[in-house]
């Protein structure tokens, strides 16, 4: 067997808000989005690194993980500028959980919590000290 993509697909209370989100702070596209009864059932954005990921309105069935007194997804961004991409989310609505900063796993990252509950690790790579 050989797994060949996996692709998030994010439940969110207010798809439409969530795509205008996504869009500002990560510069992604709309590709698709599907509406049926009044609610975005499938959505598709694409990212500049080619990359995608999903989102729908919760619905009987897919619920708002915030409604159900949990949180959503943790996803993790690699970024070339991780401050300035924490930042862009937070000035659109997101708070910052953890600030970036040099981690010593040899990594730069931060954690954004998005209006919709999911959190994101946004960060680097960095050099590690061998000494």
């Amino acid at each position: 067997m050989v797994i060949e993509q996996i692709t998030p697909k994010l439940v969110v209370e207010g798809a439409d808000k969530a795509i205008r989100y996504y869009s500002e702070v990560f510069d992604a596209v709309l590709r698709r989005r599907d509406e049926a009864g009044g609610r975005v059932v499938f959505a598709e954005l694409g990212l500049p690194c080619g990359a995608r990921f999903e989102l729908k309105d919760a619905d009987e069935v897919d619920k708002d993980p915030l409604r159900l007194g949990g949180r959503g997804l943790l996803l993790t961004v690699v970024a070339d500028d991780p401050d300035r991409l924490a930042e862009r989310m937070a000035a659109a609505g997101g708070e910052i959980v953890y600030e970036v900063a040099d981690r010593p796993y040899g990594a730069r990252q931060g954690r954004v919590r998005d209006p919709f509950g999911h959190e994101w690790i946004v960060g680097t790579l960095i050099p590690v000290d061998a000494g």
